[in-house]
């Protein structure tokens, strides 16, 4: 049973809240609370049933799944407001269309004059069965967020996405094991939403979640942020 730790997650998901103020919630001591995480006791039926509403979990996920799987990969969980900006775009459906992709607009930006190019990236969804199934393939985007003062190249589409907040979470070596880390930061982001009441915005044209990788002292470091209202 994977209580203890989940319930320590799950407060820190939610607004880092303390022991004493979940113990307020459920109508019991923070010493409850405290057994509640260290295993030493149960929750009453009754009591699972609120941590569950409270949450926005199942009661098989809180008593059974690892939420705090990778946890020491993720970081900085936050609201971000993002400015608006241009961006060109290219998606490539391959057996590795990430490399792909930002190679691609990568090589663009540096041949209109970037020699920094700020490049992030989302998967693409619309792929085949026949494609993924069989031939083992998916899809991603990759995004030039274009500078003020650069040209691009005449045969580029120039897209504009506007100002925006975005719930965003830091993931620390994310290639470390990328199938495993990098999907569950986008599961615990929107747990993270879930817990702090965010949802996701009407507007269109609007990216409506990301990726961008960069590097700390020869760390690698993704920053995944997903659009709230």
């Amino acid at each position: 049973m994977a209580l203890g730790k989940n319930l320590q997650f799950l407060r820190k998901l939610y607004n880092k809240m303390t022991q004493e103020e979940l113990a307020e919630k459920m109508g019991v001591s923070r010493q409850t609370v405290s057994k509640w995480e260290l295993d030493a006791v149960y929750p009453e039926v009754d009591k699972l049933l609120e941590l569950c509403k409270l949450f926005s979990v199942s009661l098989d996920s809180l008593l059974r799944e690892d939420m705090t799987a990778y946890d020491e990969s993720y970081s900085d969980m936050r609201i971000q407001k993002i400015d608006g900006f241009k961006y060109a775009m290219y998606t490539v459906i391959s057996g590795d269309p990430e490399t792909d992709a930002i190679e691609r607009m990568r090589n663009t930006a540096t041949a209109a004059g970037d020699k920094t190019p700020d490049i992030v990236g989302w998967d693409f969804p619309f792929v085949s069965q026949e494609q993924t199934n069989v031939y083992h393939m998916h899809g991603y985007t990759a995004a030039w967020i274009i500078k003020d003062g650069i040209t691009p190249p005449k045969d580029c589409e120039v897209l504009t996405n506007p100002v925006c907040k975005y719930a965003a979470i830091t993931i620390k070596n994310p290639m470390a094991a990328p199938f495993s880390i990098i999907p569950n930061a986008y599961k615990t982001l929107m747990a993270y939403m879930i817990a702090n009441g965010c949802n996701p915005p009407d507007e269109k044209n609007l990216i409506d979640c990301f990726e961008r990788s960069y590097y700390i002292d020869g760390v690698e470091y993704m920053d995944v942020f997903m659009a709230v209202k």
